[in-house]
């Protein structure tokens, strides 16, 4: 399996030209699914747990394709897998294209504690408006009042992609010694340089 590093996450957000609000909310995004991995580590005993660098370059490229797919001309998750392809990434691929909607649902397993690096970038995404950290109803207004096109078909299809998300959530915080609405305190985000280090 070959992963990319952070630098290389990096280079391939530049090259695609991944705008700005697009770039911060995907390392926010990074933040949040490397800190339910690390408390996964932490709290799991023998239970295995996605490999955190994997989940960390699935989550800084899950919207690698978001720019140039605004147009509307291409759907953002496919392409975005295209392109991890292209550049010899295939798992990174997967989780690429499945961080919209999965395409596998599990409840049986998450009660048991096994989650796959897909469906904790698929979490994390879900957690974060832009940049900020939110609740998944919150996320859940904000989906349906921008892609909901005022359609109630569209709208039941989002409502139920967000009912698997709750299901997994409670799986997951079932297992951390912290609640989805202390996620924000638990997610800690590079300092910069001191004055000193200027």
């Amino acid at each position: 399996m070959t992963i990319p590093d952070t630098v290389t996450c990096i280079r391939l957000m530049d090259e695609y030209k991944m705008l700005n609000n697009i770039r911060h909310h995907s390392l926010v995004v990074a933040r949040v699914a490397d800190t339910l991995v690390a408390g996964l580590e932490n709290e799991s005993g023998s239970t295995p747990v996605p490999d955190r660098a994997l989940v960390l370059a699935g989550a800084l490229l899950h919207d690698i394709a978001k720019t140039p797919c605004l147009d509307g001309s291409c759907d953002h998750a496919a392409f975005g897998a295209e392109i991890c392809k292209r550049h010899g990434y295939p798992e990174v691929a997967g989780i690429v294209k499945e961080h919209v909607i999965l395409q596998e649902h599990d409840p049986a397993r998450y009660e048991s504690g096994l989650f796959t690096a897909r469906e904790i970038v698929y979490y994390a995404d879900k957690r974060v408006r832009h940049a900020q950290i939110v609740s998944l109803k919150q996320r859940l207004e904000y989906i349906i009042n921008q892609y909901g096109n005022n359609d109630p078909k569209r709208h039941a299809l989002i409502r139920e992609n967000f009912e698997r998300c709750l299901q997994m959530e409670e799986a997951i915080f079932a297992l951390l010694p912290f609640t989805p609405v202390e996620l924000e305190y638990h997610v800690h985000f590079p300092k910069g340089p001191t004055k000193k280090e200027r």
